[in-house]
């Protein structure tokens, strides 16, 4: 069964988005890689929001310190939630510690191979997916991401 991730996160105050984008920027190989070495994942998206902006857009070629930007990590992925981290705090807890150095809470679980379930805990708080009114989750298949690329 998929499950959803919506892992919204503050960045820390005076952190201007043009700072956010160079780290995430040179992260994205490195996750991009672990994603598909995992094989659990259906898709991941992360983008950076500006909570001053009505449409929440980042002016990304700013370099004013901001306190209004959020770091949003969305994924589906198959199987239980704690193998899923699992797994990524195995494949990526360096690029994690680079994350979690950018947002608000992140210094107190880093690095992230010492603080595994204090990750864990952090992401479920964090998690939208997982609170009310933002449960709600429809697939349209019951397939995993192997069955999937088997089939094709």
């Amino acid at each position: 069964m998929t499950s959803p991730l919506t892992l919204l996160t503050p960045v820390l105050p005076g952190t201007s988005a043009a700072t956010v984008v160079a780290r995430l920027t040179i992260l994205l190989p490195a996750i991009e890689a672990a994603i598909q070495a995992i094989g659990t994942v259906h898709y991941a998206r992360l983008i950076l929001l500006d909570r001053s902006q009505a449409d929440l857009q980042p002016d990304l070629a700013s370099l004013l310190p901001s306190d209004n930007l959020v770091i949003a990590i969305i994924t589906s992925f198959d199987g239980d939630f704690s193998a899923y981290i699992h797994d990524f705090t195995v494949q990526l807890s360096a690029e994690f510690d680079a994350i979690l150095s950018l947002v608000v809470g992140g210094a107190a679980i880093t690095p992230v191979v010492d603080h595994v379930a204090e990750f864990e805990a952090f992401i479920a708080k964090h998690n939208a997916s997982q609170h009310l009114p933002n449960t709600y989750f429809y697939a349209a298949y019951p397939h995993t991401v192997q069955h999937i690329l088997a089939a094709i």
